[in-house]
């Protein structure tokens, strides 16, 4: 059985804790990829030790010096990608293809964080005053605590810690205790890559592990994702203690199709949003709203093609869906299909778990489909994060926008229509982070802002230029060459 440990200043090293906890094969349960540290306060303390020494020398090197590192990063992650692929895939169970694609976001991160150690830019203004320069600057923030979830174990990371390290922040890592082989891998990628010791540090460990990397006073900024209860309890810890976090968390996001849509393609589109990576995206379509004169068409059409997609191992070539995480997660998408039947809701598809052939030894879920959803049902309000998709009937396009709305998350969206004037429309009016048009719910690019609003998060965006805003604080400067004191935020005039 292999040992894991945790990554400080540049070592694997053991952990002050005796208490470990095992990473298995969410779709074969005898297998187990390893056994690793539920790390302590000491562990935590040491880690921020490493990266407070490192960061005074790593704050200081040149932007671009830094994006030569990062730009190597991607060279490597290029280079082991199908390696990694079958890695993660055997941690969390997304299928090969789904697992090259997380790998490919993050060599996208870091040849894109790379190039902008290049242009982070500040401003220059005229100053009321004569002889005197106005300039801002972005300035590094310090010790970064990175919290992800593991559906995701490569990309998500990568967004947080690659642009953290561009901007000259030093970094402790705690990854989902469901995925921690990939920040392992994570570690050794940046260290062959050059990167300075202690300036990135992975510990490893459950949910009190987290807790005390936010609580640690050394940490200025916590970039978390993960489900809205932990993500509002991170908030108000950081709140109490004036701590800057950035927050993704959860989604119940709706794709509308209306009745003048590309009926194929937004079939296609909602097989992919609903049941893709098991419904275990954010941004994963959980709801389906339909304009009232496809409705019935549509739903015959979506059942023939979802009853066709291929469950398995996602090491196996020809699956389509793996498993979900583990057996808490199947248990609680087996409540809700319980919730959804006595609330009233039909199930016309699914609603079991697959443990036939392949699927006896791991956690498996039936892509599940109920329509004839009212928006009173939890099942339409709440995340349920497995292959649980419901169905909703709207009337227009403004009362499918309103069913979109009613709701406490704010992610994804998505419309398929004909209409340009539709188009727009639903673009002003979803109140969602992101919205596409004629595509499914999921898809985010590296380069484009990633977040959204109400429970989904508290403000910030991951992914292309915003999320520099996340790890630099403005300094303002004011440089008076004129040789007398001259007094700003008097009347002057």
């Amino acid at each position: 059985m292999r040992h894991f440990h945790n990554y400080i200043s540049g070592v694997f090293t053991s952990s002050n804790s005796s208490e470990t906890f095992a990473n298995t094969n969410p779709a074969d349960r005898d297998d187990c990829i390893g056994i690793f540290p539920d790390s302590n306060a000491i562990d935590i303390n040491d880690a921020v030790h490493a990266a407070t020494l490192a960061f005074n020398s790593w704050s200081k090197l040149p932007a671009p010096k830094r994006g030569d590192i990062l730009r190597k990063a991607g060279d490597i992650f290029t280079r082991r990608k199908d390696e990694l692929a079958s890695i993660m895939t055997r941690e969390m169970g997304k299928p090969i293809f789904e697992t090259l694609g997380d790998i490919q976001e993050a060599i996208d991160t870091a040849y894109y964080a790379a190039t902008e150690t290049r242009r982070l830019f500040g401003y220059t203004t005229p100053s009321e005053m004569p002889n005197k320069m106005n300039m801002s600057f972005r300035m590094p923030i310090g010790v970064c605590g990175i919290i992800t979830a593991w559906n995701f174990p490569i990309a998500v990371p990568s967004w947080k810690i690659l642009p953290a390290l561009a901007c000259g922040n030093t970094v402790v890592f705690k990854p989902s205790e469901d995925s921690p082989h990939s920040a392992h891998i994570f570690a050794e990628i940046l260290e062959e890559a050059g990167l300075p010791t202690g300036v990135f540090n992975v510990v490893y460990g459950k949910g009190l592990t987290g807790s005390l990397l936010v609580d640690h006073p050394d940490i200025s900024v916590i970039g978390f994702t993960g489900s809205t209860a932990t993500g509002t309890a991170i908030a108000s810890k950081c709140g109490a203690l004036n701590k800057k976090c950035s927050l993704e968390m959860g989604g119940k996001n709706a794709q509308i199709v209306m009745n003048d849509a590309n009926m194929e393609l937004a079939l296609e589109g909602v097989l992919w949003g609903a049941f893709g990576t098991a419904g275990q995206r954010c941004t994963a379509t959980s709801r389906l709203i339909l304009h009232k004169d496809i409705y019935d068409d549509f739903i015959n059409k979506l059942i023939t093609k979802a009853t066709s997609i291929r469950i398995g191992n996602g090491l196996h070539e020809n699956t389509q869906m793996g498993p979900v995480i583990n057996h808490k997660q199947l248990e609680k998408i087996q409540e809700y299909v319980r919730i959804g039947r006595a609330e009233g809701a039909i199930c016309v598809l699914g609603g079991d778990i697959e443990d036939k052939n392949e699927c006896a030894k791991g956690y498996f879920f039936k892509p599940t489909i109920f329509i004839d959803v009212l928006p009173n049902m939890r099942i339409f309000k709440e995340e349920i994060f497995g292959p649980v998709l419901s169905v909703t009937k709207a009337d227009s396009l403004q009362h499918a926008i309103e069913l979109a709305n009613d709701c406490n998350y704010g992610l994804s969206s998505s419309l398929f229509t004909g209409s340009v004037d539709a188009a727009f429309q639903a673009i002003r009016d979803i109140q969602a982070g992101i919205t596409y048009i004629n595509a499914p719910t999921i898809g985010a690019e590296a380069h484009m802002p990633f977040g959204g609003i109400k429970g989904t998060g508290n403000g910030h965006r991951e992914g292309g230029w915003t999320a520099f805003d996340i790890f630099t604080e403005w300094k303002t400067v004011y440089v008076d060459y004129s040789g007398s004191l001259q007094k700003a935020q008097i009347d002057n005039y």
